[in-house]
């Protein structure tokens, strides 16, 4: 059974950064959408940004010009490079990862961020 492991959550300061990583236990081919969510206690998960096999990425308004997600295929691992956190940042980072059959969810890394 394929597991993803997030790490790099933690406590930083308001202007601060973090870079959260995202590995498949296994090795996984073709990998199509890797994605990070986030979720804040009292509100719905919420797509942050995605990126296609391709490279093609898409953002939550909010993070556009802050965060930067990237991929290495080879090593079936997604990331989240956060710059200029704001408290609004703060809560559950998921990763995700589709192939064409299944659809697999990290157990989610917590970023509080202070202001």
């Amino acid at each position: 059974q394929v597991q993803l492991v997030e790490s790099g959550g933690g406590l930083v300061q308001a202007g601060g950064s973090l870079r959260l990583s995202c590995a498949a236990s296994l090795r996984m081919f073709s990998i199509n959408d890797m994605a990070w969510y986030r979720q804040a206690a009292g509100n719905q998960r919420e797509m942050v940004a995605t990126i296609s096999r391709s490279g093609t990425t898409n953002y939550l308004d909010s993070v556009k010009g802050r965060f930067t997600i990237s991929r290495d295929n080879a090593k079936s691992t997604v990331y989240l490079q956060m710059n200029s956190l704001t408290p609004e940042d703060t809560g559950a980072y998921y990763c995700k990862m589709d192939t064409r059959y299944e659809v697999f969810w990290g157990q989610g890394t917590q970023v509080t961020v202070s202001a």
